[in-house]
């Protein structure tokens, strides 16, 4: 494993662990207030260019801002980058040649070009990275993991209303890439095969994706995004050899459904039965945690050594990298007009 998912303790356990955060928008405002109570933390402080919002998230929480990433990198042994995508790059290469550990918002970066670039500069700089797969924390998926059991088909839905937060990306950037990196996670498989579809409606870029997605394992997904869906849902269906699994990540709620040890397969095929005869529910549960509180405090255990990194650099490059392929393939499918549209606005990105 290289140095940017390297589990070997960085941090002493009895030395101070400063920590900071690069934006504070929507997201980066709530890093900033969890970091404050994680323990074993000492929060420095963060830097935001946007002088109103960073007056205002200073007040509000009543920690510092400096005025410079420079300023802040010098005060700091660990920076949390919460900007947009578009800047990941500058933003973490600067941190990075300052030799300090990175917690890097997914997606890594806008390209595998960075994402390669920022992976063997932190190999090269003997530092800890993780990438911000929040949903790798969300307790329906923490409940469902001890029975996920060679998947052989998954079926996901993330939709929610416009927000203009993301939107500079594909939706597939923005939205899809949770899944992506689930399902990365769920199979243990590499990607052989995508097929997609999608448009922009709201924006130059893809507003509303649908991919299908083949693994080595011989795993397959059907996985749908949008940001201009009237109501919110986020919902994973697995199916395997041994059940079912039926998550609601909105709700972080899950249940099991499988066949019950007993079924006589031969008579359930001669005649219909109550369902109840030949499927039992199992109970799934995780412990109640707030997730981006869990990320942050796995993030720090990490650094600490008390246990591997959650989503290393590398894992966070194979998420974009299969969303950057379905980018591609819907692209290749727009009508020439929108393909240059979103491509220029993905490029922009």
């Amino acid at each position: 494993m290289s140095a940017a998912g390297s589990a070997a303790a960085t941090v002493p356990a009895n030395a101070p662990l400063r920590i900071g955060v690069a934006g504070t928008g929507s997201l980066g405002y709530h890093h900033a207030r969890l970091l404050r109570g994680v323990a074993g933390v000492t929060f420095s402080g963060f830097y935001e260019s946007n002088a109103e919002r960073a007056a205002t998230v200073a007040k509000e929480l009543g920690i510092t801002a400096y005025p410079s990433l420079d300023a802040l990198l010098a005060d700091v042994d660990a920076l949390s980058i919460v900007t947009p995508t578009k800047f990941h790059h500058v933003v973490a290469r600067a941190a990075l040649e300052a030799g300090k550990h990175l917690l890097i918002e997914k997606p890594i970066t806008a390209t595998i070009e960075e994402a390669d670039d920022l992976i063997a500069l932190a190999k090269q700089k003997g530092v800890m990275v993780q990438i911000g797969h929040i949903e790798r924390f969300n307790r329906a998926i923490r409940a469902a993991l001890p029975h996920v059991d060679h998947p052989l088909f998954i079926d996901s839905d993330r939709l929610a209303p416009f927000n203009p937060r993301g939107s500079d990306v594909a939706v597939v950037l923005d939205l899809m890439i949770h899944d992506i990196d689930l399902l990365l996670t769920l199979t243990g498989s590499k990607v052989s095969g995508i097929s997609a579809v999608g448009i922009p409606v709201l924006t130059p870029s893809i507003d509303i994706a649908n991919a299908r997605i083949t693994f080595e394992n011989g795993a397959v997904a059907t996985i749908t995004a949008s940001r201009v869906s009237k109501d919110r849902m986020r919902k994973l269906r697995i199916f395997q050899r041994n059940g079912y699994l039926s998550l609601d990540l909105a709700a972080g709620t899950g249940e099991m459904y499988r066949l019950r040890t007993d079924t006589d397969l031969a008579a359930l095929a001669r005649s219909a039965q109550p369902l109840e005869a030949f499927v039992e529910r199992v109970a799934i549960d995780a412990p109640e945690g707030e997730p981006l509180k869990l990320e942050l405090e796995s993030f720090v255990a990490a650094l600490r050594g008390e246990s591997p990194v959650a989503v290393t650099a590398e894992d966070g490059r194979d998420a974009l990298a299969v969303a950057l392929r379905i980018v591609r393939d819907i692209e290749r499918s727009l009508p020439a007009g929108q393909s240059s549209t979103a491509a220029a606005a993905h490029s922009r990105a």
